[in-house]
């Protein structure tokens, strides 16, 4: 694939003959699913003699290796969490763009939901094959005002309501003749009179719920979100909802916005969404798959159109 991004050429997915692989495996991938691994290197291997195989034992290890490639084609076999360190990686070394990046997704559903979305293969061989055969695309990502990158989007990590503190344990008298029964009847009695004395607590409203149960109703937080120039909403507006994602070839962030109090959430496509936090409290988002960040005031993201290239089937 030839083309041009923000009017330089853009990187080139030639054949494992062209470009020597780099293949770098990361150390969860090789605990994790150690035959996918195997797999993978056999078939990169026979479809690339010239091969350079690198089995580092740590992040630090594996971005060594890639900072160290030389001229070879870099080949990342991981979960999304490798994927994402070796791209933020490449950001940082403003090589990212003129890299054509391939991957051989290894991992549980979770782990690999990521390169699932981005179009990858999950199995290792028609991913390994992707590797010698595939193309590579630009792909939009996002990047904050701390240089931190998003793959595929980010969504407000939700604070969940306090729980009602839990009533004292009840006291109430065995239920009557259960003294003379045998001791395993006895027990189940005890636990029939316990079970519906609670159930009837929480119907009628009671404050018996466990305290360490966590509540299913979100608190509503008050942000104001801007996408571009338009305030979608304000502090005066709770929300309970709010996700950012790159629209993969449209060159825009969509943005989505559920008021706490309206049906109708507010949507908008923007190059720059920013969220501020009302009263100085913060909130939290969770980028990608990755772990929720700690509380923020402020956060701006900005949408970089074909800033990274990944190699994918070929149409």
């Amino acid at each position: 694939m030839t083309g041009h991004v923000d009017g330089r050429a853009a990187p080139r997915a030639e054949g494992a003959a062209a470009v020597p692989l780099l293949v770098v495996v990361d150390p969860v991938a090789r605990s994790t699913d150690g035959e996918s691994v195997r797999i993978a290197r056999d078939v990169l291997r026979a479809g690339s003699p010239g091969m350079k195989l690198s089995l580092p034992e740590g992040p630090d290890a594996v971005a060594r290796a890639l900072a160290r490639r030389g001229g070879r084609r870099p080949v990342l076999v991981g979960n999304d969490r490798a994927l994402l360190r070796a791209v933020r990686l490449l950001h940082h070394e403003r090589t990212l763009e003129h890299t054509a990046l391939s991957v051989v997704p290894v991992g549980n559903g979770p782990s690999i939901a990521l390169a699932r979305s981005l179009g990858l293969p999950l199995d290792a061989v028609s991913a390994a094959r992707t590797v010698l055969r595939g193309t590579a695309r630009p792909l939009d990502l996002l990047v904050d005002d701390e240089g931190e990158v998003v793959l595929g989007g980010l969504r407000l990590e939700r604070d969940a309501a306090p729980a009602a503190p839990s009533a004292p344990a009840a006291t109430t008298a065995p239920p009557e003749g259960t003294a003379s029964l045998p001791p395993p009847w006895r027990r189940l009695c005890h636990s029939l009179a316990r079970t519906v004395l609670a159930g009837g607590a929480r119907a009628g409203g009671g404050p018996h719920q466990a305290a360490d149960e966590p509540s299913a109703v979100p608190l509503p937080q008050r942000l104001r979100v801007v996408a571009d120039e338009t305030v979608l909403t304000g502090p005066d507006r709770p929300v309970t909802e709010l996700a950012v994602r790159t629209a993969q070839g449209t060159g825009w962030a969509e943005v989505v916005v559920q008021p706490a109090h309206a049906e109708v959430p507010a949507r908008a496509r923007a190059r720059t969404v920013t969220v501020a936090a009302s009263g100085g409290e913060g909130f939290r988002y969770r980028p990608d798959t990755q772990p929720p960040s700690a509380p923020v005031p402020v956060r701006t993201w900005t949408l970089s159109p074909g800033a990274w290239h990944l190699v994918l089937p070929a149409d």
